[in-house]
């Protein structure tokens, strides 16, 4: 496979390009570039299969080559990069039809399955290749993939094997089930044809988007009185059991040309589902008009979130996320962006808060993950099933959960035991008594404060005698210590072992 890397920070390029040849030798480094511009013209030389590229680079960012490419038909995978910052540009690598990106730092098994996927999908799409006059889904679901060209060659082939005459318009409908679509596809698809059976004069071809989790209605003649869009409305919305329970949308006066791009529009234009809820069917491009109210973040649910967090409270955490979902659904129409932003912020705010206290593993979690599902969601199910997960990682109500302040009192320690850090200069940094502190600290590490810094000292010490080759003095000073001899009688007191005794023990 033919890899272009473009990325402006060179230290993240070359760590790229020695990974990749490391991983397997298949993936051949076609070249590299550091901004959009250059690497422009490397991907129109070297015309590479795969393109893994930054967003935010001078001169031309990512987003703006790859429009460029899109305009001139140029076809290659691409791996975008991007920071949690970047969340609104990495939302429109995804509208463009991106459908791998990797959060900075790139982790070695994110990577590895990105590759994985877009091998196997460039698999699928050969063999589809070779078959061009398989069944109507295949090739349908061919040029919806951008494997097969939507010309007049392949329209005169659809007028000779299924009576599908050129120049025709289609109607466009999807329905997005999300993860119950591998389970209940079938079953959904079954449903959708027994109720376009009852349209008179209908023609259509139905499509199962994998990748998309979504079924797509093709109409390419419609001879009933009824107009379809309200029918639509009606039929799948009203009438539909819970096999068809997901987002519904629609697009009609598509060109054969024109699916692929209609189609992807449509589908990006689904989460919309979240701000109107799954009784109301997203029709494009009415839904662009659609006027929308600002989306002020419930901040106090947040804290009220935080609060219940800290207290180990685990049903009031609950609480506040169900009142947090409802808040979104009050009567006001939010931009789905905008919600999706909301999400975001609160999910990580549980995080933070967990991580503080001691009440959820935050190392365990899969943050690049959870952010894909917030961002590629279409239904509120799907981020509330983000919640839920989050819920579910968080210790039991009874649980032992140490307090805020005393992890905080840690991280301080961590961060300043280097000065010499004391009792009285933490409280104030926490803006609370030095008797609170104490006494708090002693109840919940078992051990007063002194006694627990001292300990910390004295293992950074340790540490430094065995792995280092610095002089006695140099070690008391890392350590917090400015008397190298007040430094040696604690470290005895300590350790039972002068340090330079220690060091000949264990070094």
């Amino acid at each position: 496979m033919r890899i272009v890397i473009i990325e402006d920070e060179i230290r993240i390029r070359e760590g790229l390009s020695r990974l990749l040849k490391k991983l397997d030798t298949k993936y051949e480094i076609a070249g590299e570039a550091e901004n959009g511009e250059e690497g422009l013209a490397l991907i129109r030389r070297v015309m590479p299969e795969l393109i893994i590229t930054d967003i935010r680079m001078p001169v031309m960012d990512g987003l703006e080559m790859l429009t460029k490419l899109q305009e001139e038909g140029f076809r290659a995978k691409v791996i975008v990069l991007s920071a949690y910052s970047e969340f609104e540009y990495a939302r429109q690598a995804m509208r463009m039809g991106v459908k791998e990106y990797l959060l900075k730092p790139v982790v070695l098994g994110d990577i590895t399955e990105a590759l994985h996927r877009i091998e196997e999908e460039m698999r699928q799409e050969k063999e589809l290749s070779r078959d061009v006059f398989g069944s109507a889904e295949q090739i349908f679901g061919g040029i919806l993939s951008g494997t097969l060209d939507a010309d007049e060659a392949m329209e005169e082939r659809l007028q000779e094997h299924f009576g599908v005459r050129c120049g025709t318009r289609y109607q466009g409908i999807c329905v997005y089930l999300g993860k119950s679509y591998e389970k209940t596809g079938d079953a959904a698809r079954k449903e959708l044809e027994q109720l376009l059976a009852q349209r008179k004069g209908t023609g259509y071809f139905c499509v199962g988007l994998d990748r998309d989790a979504a079924l797509v209605i093709l109409i390419y003649r419609d001879e009933s009185s009824g107009e379809l869009e309200r029918w639509v409305q009606y039929w799948l919305l009203q009438s539909r059991s819970r096999k068809l329970r997901g987002a519904v949308g629609f697009i009609c006066d598509l060109a054969l040309g024109e699916l692929k791009g209609g189609i992807a529009t449509l589908m990006a234009h689904m989460e919309w589902n979240i701000s109107l809820g799954d009784d109301v069917m997203i029709c494009y491009p009415k839904i662009t008009k659609l006027q929308t109210s600002p989306c002020i973040y419930p901040l106090l649910m947040e804290n009220q979130m935080r609060l219940a967090v800290c207290a180990g409270q685990k049903e009031k955490v609950k609480d506040s996320m169900l009142a947090f979902y409802g808040y979104f659904s009050g009567g006001k129409v939010y931009s789905p962006r905008e919600i999706k932003e909301c999400y975001v912020r609160f999910f990580w705010a549980l995080m933070n808060t967990g991580k503080e206290v001691g009440m959820l593993e935050y190392e365990k979690l899969e943050q690049q993950k959870l952010l894909e599902q917030i961002m590629g969601a279409k239904t509120a199910g799907e981020l509330e099933a983000v919640g839920e997960f989050l819920l579910d990682q968080l210790a039991d109500d009874g649980e032992e959960v140490m307090h805020l302040t005393v992890k905080r009192a840690q991280s301080l320690i961590q961060e300043f035991y280097q000065s010499g850090i004391t009792l009285e200069e933490i409280a104030a940094k926490l803006n609370i008594t030095p008797e609170y502190l104490g006494t708090r600290f002693h109840q919940e590490v078992g051990v007063n404060f002194s006694a627990y810094i001292r300990n910390f000292r004295i293992t950074k010490a340790k540490e430094l005698l065995i792995g280092t080759s610095l002089k006695l003095y140099e070690i008391a000073e890392k350590v917090g210590y400015s008397d190298a001899k007040y430094f040696s009688r604690v470290f005895k007191e300590t350790t039972g072992q002068l340090p330079a005794d220690y060091r000949k023990t264990h070094k």
